[in-house]
C-alpha cells in the first residue's frame, strides 16, 4: 500500500484507474492489478478532495473494501447500499464519476452522498446514518418475492451501528431469513478491537467453501441424532465467541465472519467471494483505519473527517517594484465566533452557575462544540452516540428528576427524535432546552442536512417555545431565556459565523415573545426571523421600509405584529425555513384571528428540496439574498 504525507496538489498519474468507466473490468483483474487500482484510487481520492473539499477520512479507510466489493458483486444488478455516505467517495470514483469528483458538494456538481438520481450504482439515497440495513433488507425481500438471484449487500460503520434502527433491521433480517450480506466497517473507534492475525485466519476458515459445505452437511447428518445438533451449534458458537464478537450477531440469526483486516485486499476478495452466494443472513466484520494511507489522518481521524479545499498559493512575481509593506502596527481583525462556539461558551458559563445543568449530544461533540464542556464537566456530559431518539427521551428522564438538560442537536437530526420531542417532552411539559444548530441552508451537504423544516415542525407543538437569534449576542441571551423557561424551549441558530456582535459577559436572558424595532420606515414593514435579519437591514435601507427583528416564533409578539399591520400597507415576513407552516404562516394566522386586513408577502425557502452549494449561492438561488428580497418586494408593490 502506498502511503502519503501530503495531499497531491497536481493530478496524480492513475493509468489503470483511468481505464475504469464502470466497475465491471475489476472482476477480470489479477490480485496485482487490484492492488494497483487501490493505490491509484487512494491517490486520486486525496487529490480530488484537496480540490473540492469534503468528507475525507472515511473514504480513505474503505478503499480496499470498495475495490473488493465491486470485484465480488455484479453491481449494479447486485445491490450495494452504503450507510450515511461519508465513505462512498471511492465508490463514486469507480462508478463513472471520477472526473466529476473535483466538483463534489459544489453548486451544480456531484452530491455529497449517494443519490439514486445521480447513478444507477447508487441504490439508495442517504445522508443520515443507520438506514442502510433497513433499505437493503427491503431490497433483499423484493428480490426473493420476485424470484431473482440478486445479491444485496449493506455496508455500515461501527458508529452507525449504535442506532436502534440498525438493530431493528438486524432482528428482522434474522427473523425472515433474508439473503442479505451485512459488512460492518469497524474503524477501531468503537465496538471492538482488532484481535490480530489469528482472528483473520479463523475468519478465512469460517468463510471458506470447505468449511461452509462441511458445516451445512454436518448439520443435516446430526439432525437425525437427538441432541447432537444443539451440541454442535453450541460448540461452534463458543469457539467463535472466544476470538470474535460473534455471539450477538449469531443470536440474531446471522452467520458471523470476522473480524478480518479491511486493508488486506486479497483476504477481502477471497472472503467476499466465499460469502456472496451463501444463503440466509450473513455478517462480515472488517476492521479498518479511518484515514488509511494518509498519515496525518491516521493520527487525527476526527480532525480529518472532512477538509476544506486546498487553495493554491500564487507564485511570487519578481519585478522592479517591491510589494507594498503592511503597517507594523496594524492589528489583525478579531476572528468572529461561530454560533456553535457561542453555544459552547454559554453552556460552560451556565454550567458554572447552575449545578443542575447537563449537556447531551447524539455523537456531535465537535460539530456542536461541546469539547470544552466535556472536559470541564465530564460527569455532566452525555454523548449517547447516533441515537437522537434516545437523546431526547434521556433528557426527559433527567428533567423528571429536577435536572436541567440541554440537548445540542442539528436541525436535520432532530427530525429523527420528533416523536420523542412531542410525546416524551412536550406532552409532559418537561423542562428541556433544545440548542438546534445548522438551522437553514447549511451548504455543501445538501438536502439531507439543510435545516429547512424546523420552524414548521416545531411551532405546531403545544407548549414549545421557539426562538431564533439575529446575531451572536441574541443567541447567547436566548439560550439563557430558553434555559430559564419552565418548560420545553428551543433556540435555532445557523451554521457558521454571525455578523460579529459582541457577546454579553453576563447570563441575563432576553424577554421571550418581545420583538425589536430596528428601523422605522414607510409603507412596508419587514418582519425578519433569525438569520435573515442581516439582509433585511440592507433591504429596509434601500426601500425606506421598517425593520422588525421578531426574535420569537412562538410565542409571537402580538402587539408588534398588530402595530406593524396598523401603520404599514404591506408586511413582508422573512425566514430561512420553508414558507409552508413556518414563521410567516404564524403571522398570517395571527392577522386572520384578529381580523386585520393588510397585504402580506411571505418569503422563505421554496416548496422543494434545495440542492447543495455554498450557502450564499443557495440563498441567492432561493431569492433570499438582498437583491432577491428587494426584487420580490418591488414586484409585489408594482402589482398592488
Amino acid at each position: 500500500m502506498k502511503l502519503f504525507d501530503d495531499i497531491p496538489v497536481e493530478r496524480p498519474a492513475t493509468p489503470l484507474l483511468d481505464t475504469l468507466e464502470t466497475p465491471a473490468p475489476l472482476r477480470a483483474m489479477t490480485a496485482t492489478q487490484l492492488a494497483q487500482v487501490a493505490d491509484e484510487l487512494r491517490a486520486y481520492l486525496l487529490y480530488s478532495v484537496g480540490v473540492s473539499g469534503g468528507h475525507f477520512g472515511a473514504g480513505l479507510g474503505v478503499v480496499e473494501l470498495t475495490v473488493a466489493l465491486h470485484h465480488a458483486l455484479e453491481t449494479p444488478y447486485d445491490r450495494l447500499v452504503w450507510d450515511v455516505g461519508h465513505q462512498a467517495y471511492p465508490h463514486k470514483i469507480l462508478t463513472g464519476r471520477r472526473e466529476a469528483m473535483t466538483r463534489i458538494r459544489q453548486h451544480g456538481g456531484l452530491a455529497a452522498f449517494p443519490r439514486r438520481s445521480e447513478s444507477e450504482y447508487d441504490t439508495f439515497g442517504v445522508g443520515h446514518s443507520s438506514t442502510s440495513l433497513s433499505a437493503a433488507l427491503g431490497m433483499a425481500l423484493a428480490a426473493r418475492t420476485r424470484g431473482e438471484k440478486r445479491r444485496v449487500c449493506a455496508v455500515i460503520g461501527d458508529g452507525a451501528l449504535t442506532a436502534g434502527m440498525a438493530f431493528e433491521a438486524l432482528a428482522h433480517a434474522g427473523h425472515v431469513d433474508a439473503n442479505l450480506l451485512v459488512v460492518l466497517n469497524d474503524n477501531e473507534m468503537s465496538i471492538s478491537e482488532n484481535v490480530g492475525g489469528i482472528a483473520s485466519y479463523l475468519a478465512r476458515i469460517l468463510a471458506s467453501k470447505p468449511y461452509t459445505t462441511m458445516r451445512e452437511g454436518g448439520k443435516r447428518v446430526l439432525s437425525h441424532l437427538p441432541g447432537a445438533l444443539e451440541l454442535a451449534r453450541r460448540t461452534e458458537e463458543h469457539m467463535k465467541g472466544m476470538v470474535s464478537p460473534a455471539t450477538l450477531f449469531e443470536e440474531m440469526g446471522f452467520n458471523y465472519i470476522g473480524p478480518i483486516d479491511g486493508h488486506d485486499l486479497p483476504a477481502l476478495v477471497q472472503t467476499l467471494h466465499n460469502m456472496r452466494d451463501l444463503e440466509g443472513p450473513q455478517f462480515l466484520h472488517v476492521t479498518t483505519c479511518k484515514g488509511r494511507g494518509f498519515l496525518p489522518a491516521e493520527v487525527d481521524p476526527i480532525g480529518y473527517h472532512a477538509i476544506t479545499k486546498l487553495e493554491k498559493s500564487e507564485p511570487e512575481k519578481h519585478g522592479d517594484t517591491p510589494p507594498p509593506l503592511k503597517p507594523a502596527n496594524l492589528a489583525p481583525a478579531p476572528k468572529k465566533k461561530k454560533y456553535c462556539n457561542v453555544f459552547g461558551d454559554w453552556l460552560c458559563d451556565m454550567a458554572a452557575a447552575d449545578a443542575r445543568l447537563v449537556g447531551i449530544t447524539p455523537a456531535m461533540r465537535e460539530g456542536s462544540d461541546l469539547i470544552r464542556f466535556s472536559r470541564e464537566y465530564p460527569e455532566r456530559y452525555f454523548d449517547v452516540a447516533i441515537a437522537e431518539q434516545h437523546a431526547v427521551t434521556l433528557a426527559a428522564g433527567l428533567a423528571c428528576e429536577a435536572m436541567k438538560p440541554v440537548v445540542a442537536i442539528y436541525s436535520t437530526f432532530l427530525q429523527r427524535g420528533y416523536d420523542q420531542l412531542i410525546h416524551d417532552v412536550a406532552v409532559q411539559g418537561l423542562d428541556v432546552t433544545f440548542a438546534i444548530d445548522r438551522a437553514g441552508l447549511v451548504g455543501e451537504d445538501g438536502p439531507t442536512h439543510h435545516g429547512a423544516l424546523d420552524l414548521s415542525y416545531l411551532r405546531c407543538v403545544p407548549g414549545l417555545v421557539v426562538l431564533a437569534p439575529a446575531d451572536e449576542a441574541e443567541c447567547y441571551a436566548m439560550l439563557s431565556a430558553a434555559y430559564h423557561h419552565p418548560g420545553p424551549a428551543a433556540v435555532r441558530y445557523p451554521r457558521g459565523t454571525g455578523p460579529g456582535v459582541a457577546i454579553p459577559d453576563h447570563l441575563e436572558p432576553l424577554e421571550i415573545g418581545r420583538a425589536e424595532w430596528r428601523r422605522q420606515g414607510r409603507g412596508v414593514a419587514l418582519l425578519a426571523f433569525g438569520s435573515l435579519n442581516g439582509p433585511a437591514a440592507e433591504v429596509a435601507e434601500r426601500l425606506d421600509a421598517s425593520h422588525l427583528n421578531m426574535r420569537s416564533i412562538k410565542p409571537l409578539d402580538r402587539e408588534a405584529v398588530l402595530a406593524a399591520a396598523r401603520d404599514h400597507e404591506l408586511l413582508v415576513t422573512l425566514e430561512e425555513n420553508v414558507v409552508a407552516g413556518g414563521a410567516g404562516s404564524a403571522v398570517n394566522e395571527l392577522l386572520m384571528a384578529e381580523g386585520r386586513q393588510v397585504g402580506v408577502l411571505n418569503l422563505g425557502l421554496p416548496d422543494a428540496f434545495v440542492e447543495h452549494g455554498k450557502p450564499a449561492e443557495l440563498l441567492a438561488e432561493c431569492g433570499l439574498d438582498v437583491d432577491g428580497l428587494e426584487a420580490a418586494i418591488r414586484a409585489r408593490l408594482a402589482d398592488a
